[in-house]
């Protein structure tokens, strides 16, 4: 078998299993482990797959920047940030993390509102300067724009002065072993800050983030409370999640 059908033959295992194992599919094909393991290591470098230990994992396509990411599953992300919305109670101090569906989320939020809402997104701050009753805490730092949120040591510094009801957090993968995962090192470090900081995490993901994975691990996917999908989230997906003790909630269809 040529190189190139090897790595369509690893996609299409990928497409139908969720995963690659190494040493199963090496000897699935007559090949060493290392020839495999170096096909992976190419398709990982051109951004086909992320590479985890023993094999490879669907790569996250919610690592494009903002602007492309508007365009991933947006139907699902209103549903998902409506439904968010609802969970946020009057008097309750919330972070809200950055990201298309966190928008969504402070886009639906009531006018009538009184809380407090303190986020590192400002996306998010701008969308809440119309919500009279809610008082918008910016957390400042090194804007990274390619996520448009404040990373950095006065970002955490911010963070760890405050306790809060609740944080809604994005990420770019949901894996049952590879856990909750983001694409940058900074804002895998700022998640897990909120999560320190928060009574309760609340993950947002649409559809193509479950069963991916980035290179970042924020924390396992069991340190969350609960997992915030749309309806037409597919149940295969979810079944490791559940197994693994994740509490998943279904938001209503957009």
């Amino acid at each position: 078998m040529l190189t190139s059908q090897r790595k369509q033959h690893i996609l299409s295992v990928l497409r139908r299993d969720g995963n690659v194992v190494a040493k199963a599919l090496s000897e699935e094909l007559g090949l060493s482990e290392d020839t495999l393991r170096r096909d992976l290591r190419e398709m990982a470098a051109e951004g086909l797959l992320q590479r985890v230990h023993g094999g490879a994992l669907p790569l996250a396509p919610a690592e494009a920047d903002f602007a492309g990411r508007q365009q991933l599953a947006s139907g699902e992300k209103v549903a998902i940030g409506r439904a968010a919305a609802r969970l946020v109670k009057p008097g309750q101090v919330v972070f809200i993390d950055g990201g298309t569906t966190a928008v969504q989320l402070a886009r639906h939020l009531p006018l009538t509102l009184q809380a407090t809402v303190v986020t590192h997104s400002p996306s998010v701050a701008v969308e809440l300067v119309s919500h009279a009753g809610i008082e918008v805490v910016l957390i400042g730092g090194r804007l990274f724009k390619h996520s448009v949120v404040a990373v950095g040591s006065a970002a955490m510094a911010a963070i760890s002065r405050i306790h809060a009801d609740m944080y809604f957090m994005g990420v770019t993968g949901v894996h049952a072993e590879a856990g909750l995962t983001t694409g940058d090192l900074e804002e895998a470090e700022i998640k897990r800050a909120l999560m320190a900081a928060s009574a309760e995490t609340v993950v947002l993901a649409s559809s193509e983030k479950l069963g991916a994975a980035s290179a970042w691990v924020v924390n396992p996917v069991t340190s969350a409370t609960t997992l915030l999908v749309s309806p037409d989230a597919p149940a295969r997906a979810l079944a490791p999640l559940r197994k693994a003790g994740l509490a998943v909630l279904l938001s209503e269809k957009a």
